[in-house]
Formats: C-alpha cells, sequence, structure tokens
C-alpha cells in the first residue's frame, strides 16, 4: 500500500486517536500502548512543562488512514531515559554548542524494549519506517535540536536505524527466561545446589510475618493506588529526588490498563508496608516501579524478583524484564540481556568522537556479558 508523502506532527497522541494508533502499534508491548502514553499526556507527566513535549509523528496511507506512528518527544533535559547521554551533553556545551532541545523516540520513563517505528501490518515496513525516521530528521532541523535519540527499540528497529546511518549504541539489562518451567520450584531444580538454599532461605526470611498478595484486573482499587503511591513517593525522594510520575498518573493506569496491571503487595497485620508493579505483556511480565515503608531483609527481591517469576510460570510467560541496572539479579536467575538504543547527532564536531567511543563501548559490553555468565550463573552447568 502507498503512502503519502507527508509526514504530520501531532502534540498530543489524543489528536491521532486510540484506533488508529494501536493499528500499527499493536497490542502485545504495554509500554507503547496508546492507553499508556495518553495517560502519562492526561495527569501532565509526559508535557511541555516537565519537558517531555509531545511531537508525535503520524504518516498516512493514500486512503487517508494512518498507516505508521512514531512516539516523539522535544526534551529539554535527559532525564528520565535510562540511556545516559549526560557526558556528551556536558562535553558539547563546555566546547560552546548547545545540546538542549533533542528529540527522544522513547516510551517516557520506561527502560523497556519495545517497538519505536510503529507500522500498520498491511504497511510495507521498510518504507514506514524510512517515513517516520526522515520526518524526525526533518523536524530536528526545524526546531534546531541537537539530534535524535531512539531509545530501548527492538532489535530490528536497532539495526534499521544503524544502516540508515545512526549511531548504534548497546547496553545490558537482566532478564529471567522461563525454559518452560511449571512451578517455582521447577526452576529452584535448574539452579546450583548453594543458589537454591540461599533462594529458599531469602524468601523464608522475607515473608516471615507479612502477607504477600497480587491484584489485577477488577481486584485493583484506589486504595491500593494510594497505598503503592507512598511507596513509590518514598523511593523516588530517596534515589533521584524528584519522581517522574504523580498520583493521577496510576489511577489513570487503573482505570485503562488494569488487566495489563499487576502489583505486588505485602502486607503486615493491616497495613501495606510495600509493594512492586508490574505490567503484563503478551509474552513478558515487566517489573517497573518498586517501593516500601519499612525495611526488611530480602523484602525487594522477595516482591521484584521471586514473585515476579512465580507469575510469569503462572500467567505462560517467556521472560520477565526486571528493569535497569543491578548485577544482584544474576544471583537470582536474572541473566545478562542486550539493551540498544540509536543516535543521530547534528553536529560531527560531537558525533565524531561518540562514534568513536560507542564503537569500544559496544565491544566492552559484549565482552563483559559474557564473563558475566561465565563467572557468575546461577544455573547448574548442564542447563
Amino acid at each position: 500500500m502507498n503512502l503519502k508523502p507527508a509526514v504530520r506532527i501531532h502534540r498530543r497522541i489524543n489528536d491521532i486517536g486510540k484506533t488508529a494508533w494501536t493499528a500499527c502499534a499493536g497490542e502485545g508491548n504495554p509500554f507503547v500502548a496508546y492507553d499508556f502514553l495518553d495517560a502519562l499526556e492526561e495527569s501532565g507527566c509526559a508535557s511541555d512543562r516537565t519537558g517531555w513535549a509531545p511531537h508525535h509523528l503520524s504518516v498516512e496511507d493514500e486512503a487517508g488512514a494512518v498507516a505508521a506512528v512514531m512516539p516523539l518527544y522535544l526534551k529539554s533535559h535527559s532525564q528520565g531515559e535510562y540511556v545516559f547521554d549526560w557526558s556528551w551533553a556536558d562535553a558539547y556545551e563546555r566546547a560552546g554548542g548547545r545540546y538542549y532541545p533533542k528529540l527522544q523516540c522513547a516510551s517516557p520513563f520506561s527502560p523497556v524494549t519495545g517497538p519505536r517505528l510503529l507500522v500498520r501490518p498491511d504497511v510495507d515496513a521498510d518504507e514506514g519506517r524510512r517515513m517516520l525516521l526522515g520526518g524526525a530528521l526533518t523536524l530536528c532541523e526545524k526546531l534546531d535540536a541537537s539530534g535524535l535519540h531512539v531509545t530501548f527499540p527492538e532489535e530490528g528497529d536497532w539495526r534499521f536505524l544503524s544502516e540508515a546511518g545512526l549511531l548504534a549504541r548497546q547496553d545490558q539489562q537482566y532478564h529471567w527466561v522461563n525454559a518452560g518451567y511449571a512451578t517455582f520450584d521447577d526452576f529452584l531444580a535448574a539452579l546450583s545446589s548453594g543458589r537454591r538454599k540461599t533462594i529458599r532461605r531469602e524468601r523464608r526470611d522475607a515473608q516471615a510475618g507479612i502477607e504477600i498478595v497480587a491484584v489485577s484486573g477488577a481486584d485493583l482499587t484506589e486504595d491500593h493506588w494510594d497505598a503503592f503511591f507512598a511507596f513509590y513517593m518514598d523511593t523516588g525522594s530517596r534515589k533521584w529526588g524528584r519522581p517522574y510520575l504523580n498520583r493521577r498518573f496510576f489511577s489513570l493506569l487503573g482505570e485503562r490498563m488494569a488487566d495489563r496491571v499487576l502489583l505486588v503487595m505485602a502486607r503486615r497485620e493491616d497495613r501495606w508496608i510495600a509493594g512492586a508493579l508490574n505490567l503484563i505483556g503478551d509474552d513478558c511480565l515487566y517489573g517497573r516501579n518498586w517501593g516500601c515503608l519499612e525495611e526488611r531483609p530480602f523484602l525487594h527481591f522477595e516482591l521484584c524478583y521471586y514473585q515476579a517469576i512465580e507469575q510469569a510460570i503462572r500467567l505462560g510467560l517467556k521472560r520477565v524484564e526486571a528493569g535497569a541496572q543491578g548485577q544482584h539479579k544474576i544471583a537470582r536467575g536474572y541473566l545478562p540481556s542486550p539493551v540498544y538504543s540509536a543516535h543521530w547527532i547534528a553536529d560531527p564536531m560531537l558525533r565524531e568522537p561518540v562514534a568513536r567511543y560507542l564503537d569500544q563501548e559496544r565491544a566492552g559490553v559484549q565482552n563483559e556479558m559474557a564473563w558475566l555468565v561465565e563467572e557468575y550463573s546461577p544455573f547448574r552447568q548442564e542447563t
């Protein structure tokens, strides 16, 4: 199907509409779902005021129907991205350049791999991608932005962007893979005896004297969100000073995506003391935010890692992505997995040294991943 040569810019995702967006994005990944991105905008979390100004792109087919879309934001800072370019910004501005604004193709505040160049299935994928990329680069020039950054794309999008001339970056996260386990004990059986004993002890200590509840769908209430938001604010305030998400966002998430939400909450007596927020994809459980009001040994591991594994097995999901960073996850069965980003930098004075750095960084990341698995994998050698 042929596409119109024009690319449209939308300052709100609702200008595109849920039906048209979903026809391109599909429903497998909740972090590019219309309801998720619209909740961020309606709550004010992703807005001009917060430095995440929506500039979504769309391409139409000859019949005037939306054929491809791209979640795109004009950024005035580098917060909430999890692919760190602060050193690039600092070096460029010390040399007299202006790094901000920049364009960011991403799911805001979400270090989660997913599709970024979203093309309707009946449209030629490469043609749709070329139109979106061309529109984003043209917009970069029009807005005098320093560059375009596509963070956490799927590998197919990443390779397309790399072949189109964007700088390729690779990093790692720690993911758990379901090797056909029917129960958590089946997973434990694949580990070395020492790791089995350690995990059982950690779970026993974490669960002592508390009740753990998994809540989803119609069972989610505003009381759950009130409790979880208190956990989120406490953790966010301690870690980075100003949490990105507001209370309104969580209510909208519960209203619009309750069946994709899985809250794992811990209660002592009649008081909620900790919780972990997960979103459910077609084949993956995505761990996002966690917090607690009482410090208890191993409770973070229990709610964020072990409960996630149990729930993924129960739901028949292929893997768990438990967020950014954290080599301690390896001992809990979460092994290194590559994640990607692609970068177009307008000024060759910055682009060329960044390109050299990324070539070295990719090789280092790949070597480190192999070394971490060889040295620290908790799985028995035969598994």
